[in-house]
Order: structure tokens, then C-alpha cells, then sequence
């Protein structure tokens, strides 16, 4: 059978992506609030630890489809713990804690007319 020895990894890393649940903002924000939100997390992201490239893989994943994400995780050998990506881990160990405003809109986002 050949499999002695190998490690008992699946191939997929974790769990299968989902969207995160409903959430709401603390006040109700509109678009461009929600943008700058976002902006400021990513430029300050790598500051806190990890890799640059697993950054950048997060946010690619996070600005995607799930179809997308969930192959852009893979093929960054991103560790997904939850399953909405709110917390995922890279090969080496290191932890990504991602908030729900990045993956997702809140529920009190002011639309345009």
C-alpha cells in the first residue's frame, strides 16, 4: 500500500471555506468607511508577524469569490482554522487573525439611495 511513514496530512488544508455569518458594525458605516477599514488592516497586517506572501494571499483570498479563496489558500499552504478565515496558521506555525470586515460586508452598511 505504500503509505508508511507519510504524514497523516490531508491534502486540503484545513477546512472547506465558508462566508462569514451575518455580522453588525458597532455603528452603521457606509461603503467608503468600510474600504478604509480594510486598507488600514492590510497595510498594518504584516507589522503584527507572519509572512508578507501569506498576507497577501489573505487578502487576495479575502477580496475573492470562495471558490477562488478556497484555491488561493491551498496554494499558499494556508492553514484555515475557521472555516470563514477568520483565523488561519501558515506552515511555519505562525497565526493570521483576520476580522469579519475584511472577509465580509456588515449587515448595517449604508447603501446609496
Amino acid at each position: 500500500m505504500g503509505c508508511a511513514g507519510s504524514t497523516p496530512k490531508t491534502d486540503d488544508n484545513g477546512k472547506k471555506l465558508k462566508k462569514p455569518k451575518p455580522w453588525k458594525h458597532t455603528q452603521a458605516i457606509t461603503p467608503a468607511q468600510l474600504k478604509q477599514m480594510r486598507d488600514e488592516f492590510w497595510d498594518t497586517a504584516p507589522h503584527y508577524g507572519g509572512q508578507k506572501e501569506i498576507w497577501d494571499a489573505l487578502r487576495a483570498a479575502a477580496d475573492s469569490d470562495l471558490e477562488l479563496a478556497q484555491t488561493i489558500v491551498d496554494s499558499a499552504g494556508i492553514i484555515v482554522s475557521s472555516s470563514d478565515m477568520t483565523l488561519c496558521y501558515d506552515e511555519r506555525g505562525a497565526k493570521y487573525e483576520l476580522p469579519k470586515y475584511v472577509l465580509s460586508e456588515p449587515t448595517n452598511l449604508i447603501r446609496d439611495g
